[in-house]
């Protein structure tokens, strides 16, 4: 393998590797305050899981790299979630992950970026890594449900305590408001969107052409799958204005993937609005616009309401708290964070699951304590 593709190679699973203990860090203080054995156990999985994909990629690095790929390896637990001097490689594995509705944001937007990665990278000419990324992406199935379904029952409940109260605010009693719930959608949809790095992007056009990476289900696509001739449409900022302009789809191949994750979105944003109908709710809640709250690639350095207006910086702290979870927010549902361990019992923010894990019943002890 040539040196400057072994060098992009590494690089790729270095980050893909750095997501996984960063998820774990942002999350081990959860444990405290799970709303339910049953939501306890998932927890329990989905750090095992990553724990594991971890140690996948560090394989990869000892066993294909050489000392290179063992010093990348060992940087990989010098880093830290959050850490001022030692931070995670992407920005969204750095943010605080403190209570249970963020956990579920998280496992539904950003793990749903890692199954578009890791999508790409299943499709590398380099076949150890694209075996690996067949085990991992089974496993971020499960991560995904625990999000989809999380965030399902905190509708449910919310709805539920609308109709009881007849009253959009349940804040006092007990519940999420749907002002907050769309809020914490519009943070870590926005934040999960800067993974996918910028719109323009001559690495990923690179990575492509030297088969390190492919497009998502690239066995699917009906075009010559060399690009060298095809063109994209890709969002730009101009004169104040949000707009698109065509470049060769080479270039544009980051956000051919992000476009394929927004649709697989929205599938949740109909779920849980299915959520609210069935309750006979009218408020609906909804993906904000791809520019709002971005700070990687096109949208870096403009300020994009959730509609897709272009503001300026004054209107935009104005709102700030209208659009993204302000401390008054974060401090309610983090005062409805208190632990509930006895079997079949279920925190009063949020709704039972539907069914319980591995064919047992939602009163199984899920998590027995010594």
């Amino acid at each position: 393998m040539p040196g400057e593709y072994r060098a992009d190679l590494q690089r790729l699973i270095v980050v893909q590797g750095d997501t996984e203990p960063a998820s774990v860090e942002q999350q081990r203080r959860l444990g405290g305050t799970a709303p339910s054995l049953y939501d306890l156990r998932n927890l329990f999985q989905v750090n095992v899981e990553e724990g594991r994909h971890l140690w996948a990629m560090v394989y990869l690095l000892h066993a294909y790299f050489g000392r290179g790929g063992r010093d990348e390896a060992d940087a990989l637990l010098q880093r830290n979630s959050g850490d001022l001097d030692s931070p995670r490689i992407l920005g969204a594995f750095n943010e605080e992950t403190p209570d249970w509705l963020s956990f579920f944001m998280f496992t539904y937007f950003t793990d749903r970026d890692g199954k578009y990665q890791l999508g790409t990278l299943k499709e590398s000419a380099f076949d150890p890594l694209s075996r690996t990324c067949e085990f991992m992406l089974k496993e971020e199935a499960h991560h995904m449900f625990v999000g989809t379904t999380g965030v399902d029952r905190v509708v449910a409940r919310t709805a539920e305590l609308m109709r009881e109260h007849d009253t959009d605010d349940v804040a006092p009693h007990g519940g999420i408001p749907l002002d907050v719930i769309q809020k914490y959608v519009n943070f870590h949809y926005s934040v999960s969107l800067d993974l996918f790095g910028s719109e323009r992007s001559t690495n990923a056009a690179n990575y492509f052409t030297a088969g390190l990476k492919g497009r998502w289900q690239e066995e699917r696509r009906r075009d010559d799958h060399v690009l060298t001739e095809d063109a994209a449409r890709i969002d730009v900022v101009r004169d104040g204005e949000v707009t698109t302009e065509e470049v060769p789809a080479l270039l544009a191949l980051n956000n051919d993937l992000r476009r394929e994750y927004v649709t697989d979105c929205e599938s949740g944003m109909k779920r849980w609005n299915r959520v609210l109908d069935r309750a006979g709710i009218e408020r609906r809640l909804a993906l904000p616009h791809v520019g709002f709250n971005r700070r990687v690639g096109a949208f870096a350095g403009h300020h994009v309401t959730p509609r897709g207006d272009v503001v300026g910086a004054d209107a935009w702290e104005a709102n700030r708290e209208r659009w993204l979870p302000g401390e008054a927010d974060k401090a309610h549902v983090l005062s409805l964070m208190r632990p509930v361990y006895e079997p079949g019992r279920i925190a009063s923010w949020i709704a039972p699951p539907a069914k319980g894990i591995n064919d047992k019943p939602v009163e199984y002890e899920y998590v027995r304590f010594p």
